[in-house]
Formats: structure tokens, sequence, C-alpha cells
């Protein structure tokens, strides 16, 4: 995982890195509510299986995000998740293969761009608004984790900026 500042400058293809050079640590991510993990070696299921039982995820599955797994949809799918939304429960990913980036909002409202690679578990607090591509590699294999039945719902921002769990997140981070 490396997280930085995404240079909002750079017109290029949303895969490519957006790299600014300004790096974030883990207290930076941490001050918006995202919790990160490095979950690797032959007892990496065990550990995900603990923050599952810990956080109480019930559910999961898997989604490999790629033009092979994904056919013709594929350039769709990934700029409907690279638009900016917020969902009203967690989440959680950790990545089994592959590589891609999450984006969150900061406290200022500047994205942050943390890059995911096999073995790296993050998760994003309900509310946060955030985004997510692929790399130039066009290739992710995600674990998801879910509290209740598997469900992706996101609100798209301007939308859900007067949504209650928005409001709840904004008050956590302030």
């Amino acid at each position: 995982m490396r997280a930085y500042i995404y240079d909002i400058e750079d017109k290029s293809d949303q895969r490519a890195p957006h790299d600014t050079g300004i790096e974030k640590s883990l207290t930076d991510l941490e001050k918006v509510g995202v919790l990160y993990w490095k979950i690797d070696g032959p007892d990496a299921l065990q550990k995900i299986d603990a923050i599952a039982k810990e956080r109480q995820y019930k559910n999961r599955d898997q989604i490999v995000v790629s033009p092979e797994a994904m056919g013709a949809i594929y350039e769709e799918k990934v700029k409907s998740f690279f638009a900016e939304h917020l969902h009203e429960d967690e989440e959680i990913r950790f990545i089994v293969d592959g590589s891609g980036y999450f984006d969150v909002r900061d406290q200022k409202d500047v994205w942050i761009r943390i890059y995911m690679e096999k073995g790296d578990m993050i998760i994003l607090p309900s509310g946060i608004y955030h985004r997510f591509t692929t790399d130039t590699r066009n290739y992710i294999k995600a674990m998801r984790l879910f509290k209740e039945d598997p469900l992706w719902t996101p609100i798209n921002r301007p939308l859900a900026d007067d949504n209650k769990y928005r409001t709840e997140y904004i008050k956590s981070i302030s």
C-alpha cells in the first residue's frame, strides 16, 4: 500500500498513477477513518476471518475486475466505479491478486490516492466520499466483506451531501 495526494492537474487516464509525490501516512488515513492491514502468509485467511469476526462481517464474495472477466462492459464498469460516491455501509476489500487504486477525500476535500496490491486490506467508513479504479494493468481480484447480505449501493456526489451517513461521517472526523 502506498498513499499520496492525487494530482488533479494530470489529465491522463484515471488508471495512471496521478502521483504528486506528496506522501500520506497510515496516520493520515486513520484521521479520515480509513483502516489498513497487510495480510499475507499461510495464515492470511485466518487473519481475515479474525477481523471479520471482530467487526461482525457475515458474508463475503470475490470480484475480478478485468477485460477478460467482464468482457464488453469492462470500460463502462471501471468508469462507473470511478464516479465519486459513498456507501451507507463500510466498504471492505482484501486484494487477492492484481492491483488498483482507491481514492478518498481528506478533511479538506483533497483526493488521497491509495495504491493497493495483493495482500492489502482496507476498510472505508460509511459516509466517506471515494472512488475506485484499476491501474494500467487492468486486473484486480478482491474479496469483498459485508456485515449483511452482499450489497453495493453507491450514492453519488452531490446527491449524498445531506445523507445521514455522510453527516455522521463528517462529525466523526471533525
